[in-house]
């Protein structure tokens, strides 16, 4: 059974930053890409970060590029987004989960409890 924990969110004054942990289990980590999502009250979730399984590309949502940076650890079946230049746009709960190639659509079903981040101004 797939299990995805995040961990790292929190309250940030504007401009902060924040680092994100997903450690996964049940799967075979290193050959999946991974990515980010975050869903905001009242809107749906949507992709922030994706990376691939050989840790050779990454892509980002237009929104987050320049400021966040996706990565992975094999080794220890973690994946990780360090978020700079916090906005308040960014607040939601963040998820990861294993991705499809090319579209990075979220490959399992099953969502972890996500972790919140919230950005004051």
């Amino acid at each position: 059974q797939v299990q995805l924990v995040e961990s790292g969110g929190g309250l940030v004054q504007a401009g902060g930053s924040l680092s994100l942990s997903c450690a996964a289990s049940g799967l075979a980590f290193s050959t999946y890409h991974m990515g980010w999502f975050r869903q905001a009250p009242g809107k749906e979730r949507e992709f922030v970060a994706a990376i691939s399984w050989s840790v050779g590309s990454t892509d980002y949502a237009d929104s987050v590029k320049g400021r966040f940076t996706i990565a992975r650890d094999n080794a220890k079946s973690t994946v990780h987004l360090q978020m700079n230049s916090l906005k308040p746009e960014d607040t939601a709960v963040y998820y990861c989960n294993a991705v499809t190639r090319s579209t990075w659509r979220p490959l399992f079903g099953s969502w972890g409890q996500g972790t919140q981040v919230t950005v004051s101004s």
